[in-house]
């Protein structure tokens, strides 16, 4: 069993609103409500690859409530803990004439020390049925940025490796704690490792620095695909996989349907080319719908001959 962490839940409303200029007035033509977060997102996806996963993290009032309602009705099983004040709603612009897309995300309701005590006991007595936990996402406020770092050192203590996928500072701590497998875009990953990338080989650099920072493995998504650096000690290897970018309907949660579909593979015991190959299908897979973290399964299959894996040469600036 999987399970998704998401500290700062949201109910996302995606709209689509053709030729958006701001300062003008809009129809919306399609619009969609759904439980949200990255964590949530992941769960979602994992669900549709047949994966069993239950999504976990915090709620809060009428909003949390009407969370667990879709999650219930997309039959995702979860276990959240309910916390004051309210969930947070977040929207999502889509403009279906260029592809681009703008997200207008609330901060969420602020945690008391003694929630988050709460959580981590929640955590621990559901990792004992895990073999993997994704902590996805933003934390809320009232949490210290060290928190990720406290959750995967208790799971570590416990057997269940994770799979970190957020940003800031809560990142750069977190990798301080070992998580299993770090997964950010590449705007997160120069904002973790200090610099921006402009040279071909500042991917397979970046990759490298994450697991010089503690990850045992690492891997930087984009649009087209991901750069990864996988494997275990000296037998690591890097590994680039890229795919044609297909027209996107929406490209909300790409990065999530991707970690669902590398994670998926990795679970099946697949060849590292295969995980990647499908996290790439995944994610491209995932941008034909409106709606983060909903995905195919059988266009993911069509996609997955498309992409290309190759094996990259280490690079030459140091990690």
């Amino acid at each position: 069993m999987i399970l998704t962490v998401t500290l700062n839940v949201a109910l996302d409303r995606t709209v689509a609103v053709p030729r958006m200029a701001i300062g003008n007035r809009h129809r919306i033509v399609d619009s969609r409500r759904a439980a949200g977060g990255k964590g949530v997102n992941i769960a979602r996806a994992l669900k549709a690859l047949g994966e069993p996963v239950i999504a976990t993290g915090i709620a809060a009032g009428a909003t949390g409530a009407r969370i667990r309602e879709l999650l219930d009705a997309e039959q995702v099983l979860h276990d959240f803990i309910e916390v004051a004040g309210d969930s947070r709603t977040n929207l999502a612009i889509v403009d279906p004439t260029s592809g681009e897309q703008t997200e207008i995300n609330e901060r969420g309701p602020t945690v008391a020390p003694e929630d988050l005590d709460r959580f981590i006991e929640r955590l621990l007595y559901l990792a004992a049925g895990a073999q993997h936990c994704v902590i996805a996402g933003s934390l809320p406020p009232g949490a210290e940025p060290d928190h990720y770092a406290t959750l995967i050192s208790g799971l570590r203590s416990v057997g269940v490796p994770t799979l970190l996928d957020t940003d800031g500072e809560p990142m750069r701590l977190g990798l301080r704690a070992q998580p299993a497998i770090v997964v950010p875009n590449v705007t997160e990953a120069e904002e973790a490792v200090g610099y921006e990338f402009t040279e071909p080989g500042d991917l397979a650099s970046a990759v490298d620095s994450l697991v010089g920072m503690g990850a045992e493995e690492a891997i930087v998504t984009s649009m087209s695909g991901c750069v990864a650096l996988v494997g275990v000690g000296a037998a690591r290897t890097h590994y680039e996989a890229t795919i044609e970018p297909l027209a996107p309907v929406a490209s909300v949660g790409s990065g999530d349907a991707f970690l669902a579909g590398f994670l998926a593979a990795r679970r099946a015991g697949r060849p590292v080319e295969d995980c990647l190959a499908r996290g790439v299908a995944c994610g491209a897979e995932s941008t034909q719908h409106f709606g983060a973290g909903t995905l195919d399964p059988s266009e993911v299959e069509k996609l997955v001959g498309r992409v290309r894996v190759e094996r990259l040469a280490s690079p030459l600036r140091a990690a």
